[in-house]
Formats: structure tokens, C-alpha cells, sequence
């Protein structure tokens, strides 16, 4: 219901009270408060178009560079050569996201482990991702003797098999080289593993991506497209 403003009884106005006039401001004034009234619409408008748009929540921005891995031996092993280097020699490729750090892997370890490049979140270290390789596999056996075997080299990875909650596993092929992918996804205590497994080149290559259970649940996407983007470089890319 309206709000009356007015009382219902008109005012009696007394016919001897004098006409009060408006009083009429000069014209330089009026225009002046016009320039005024403007100048600050202006300025609004321009701070409210300078303001950035924000990223909806949920966009994938995280930007990558891609790494190429040699899978050199150890006695060929040499430290890190330029990335153009290391495109011409690739055998594999995957994604890193910005800000990420490579580990230097000794010598030593690619010798005893087959661990051939690893990168890390700096804000959380054992938020990372990395490959090893071993020599000698023609082509891959079932999944869950490959999954057993690169345990047999990885206590970490034994024990987080035994306490997993889940292991899922599936083959995978790529359309358009053919090439057989095993992925397997382990989620263990406190910890969320991805695994991808394949063979070339007389090579088993073993691509991981492993993050405390926090650091999983919030990178999840991310976590998942460097599982993705792994892949072998064949000999005619």
C-alpha cells in the first residue's frame, strides 16, 4: 500500500501572505555544477572499465611448456642439454606447468632406478611428476604384472599399493599412432597416484604423477592433463 506523504487536509493559505519566488541561480553556476556532475559519471565509468575481468571459477588457465626426455642410458647420461636439443634426441613428451622445478637426476640414480626427469611443485615438493624407464621390454605384459614389477623397484610405490582404497586400471590407444597406453590410478592413504605405462623403442616407460591427498583434491584437472599429455615420439616426429 502507498506510503501517504501528504496530510489530507489541504493548507489554508492566507490570501494577504506574499508569493514566495524560487530564487533563480546564475547562469555560470548552473553550468559549472552541470561540468561537475559529468566530469564524475566519466570518471566512474572509466575506473569501472579499467577494472580487470576476473576468471570465472573452474577455467582451466593454468598454463604448460612441454618437456622433452631423451631417456639417454647412464653411460650416456651428460647433465641437461638446450631444449632444442633435446626435441631433435626426444623419446617422450609431456606437460609441466609454469612455475613447476626440474630435479637434477644423478647419474647414479638413472643407473639404479631408471628415473630420467622429474619436476616438482615448489610449494609443496612431493606434489610432482616424473619418468623412469628400463631397457629390454619388447612389448607390455598384462597390467597387473606391470603394475607388480615397477613396484618390486619402488618401496614407496609397494606401499601405497598396499594401502590403497582403490586401483583402477584401463588400455588405452592412441588413433593416431596406434601406440598402447596402461593407465592406473591409485588412491592410497593420504596420497593420490597416476600412472601411465607403455612400450617403444625396446623401452618400458613409466610416466607418474603423484600428490598428497589435498594438493589432489585441488589440482585434480591439472594432475589429470599431465597424466594425459604424456606420449611417446616416434622416430619419423
Amino acid at each position: 500500500m502507498a506510503t501517504k506523504i501528504f496530510s489530507p487536509t489541504p493548507p489554508v493559505i492566507s490570501s494577504t501572505s506574499a508569493t514566495t519566488k524560487t530564487p533563480v541561480l546564475p547562469k555560470a553556476i548552473v553550468s559549472r555544477c552541470l561540468r561537475t556532475s559529468l566530469s564524475a559519471v566519466v570518471a566512474a565509468t572509466a575506473v569501472l572499465t579499467m577494472v580487470p575481468a576476473l576468471p570465472a571459477a573452474g577455467e582451466g588457465n593454468q598454463p604448460y611448456k612441454l618437456y622433452y626426455g631423451t631417456a639417454a642410458s647412464a653411460a650416456n647420461y651428460g647433465g641437461y642439454g638446450g631444449n632444442s636439443d633435446r626435441k631433435t634426441s626426444a623419446e617422450y613428451v609431456y606437460d609441466v606447468p609454469e612455475g613447476w622445478k626440474e630435479r637434477l637426476v644423478s647419474k647414479v640414480e638413472k643407473g639404479t632406478n631408471g628415473t630420467d626427469s622429474e619436476f616438482y611443485n615448489p610449494k609443496k615438493r612431493t606434489e610432482k611428476e616424473y619418468l623412469t624407464f628400463l631397457s629390454g621390454f619388447r612389448q607390455l605384459a598384462p597390467r597387473d604384472v606391470i603394475l607388480n614389477n615397477l613396484a618390486l623397484s619402488d618401496v614407496e610405490l609397494q606401499d601405497l599399493i598396499a594401502g590403497a582404497d582403490k586401483v583402477v586400471s584401463e588400455e588405452k590407444k592412441d588413433e593416431e599412432t596406434g601406440q598402447v597406453y596402461y593407465l592406473y590410478e591409485i588412491d592410497g592413504v593420504g596420497k593420490h597416484s597416476l600412472i601411465t605405462v607403455t612400450c617403444a623403442k625396446n623401452k618400458l616407460y613409466a610416466h607418474f604423477v603423484n600428490a598428497p591427498a589435498p594438493e589432489w583434491n585441488r589440482d585434480q584437472d591439472t594432475l589429470t592433463h599431465l597424466r594425459d599429455s604424456f606420449k611417446t615420439v616416434s622416430s619419423s616426429s
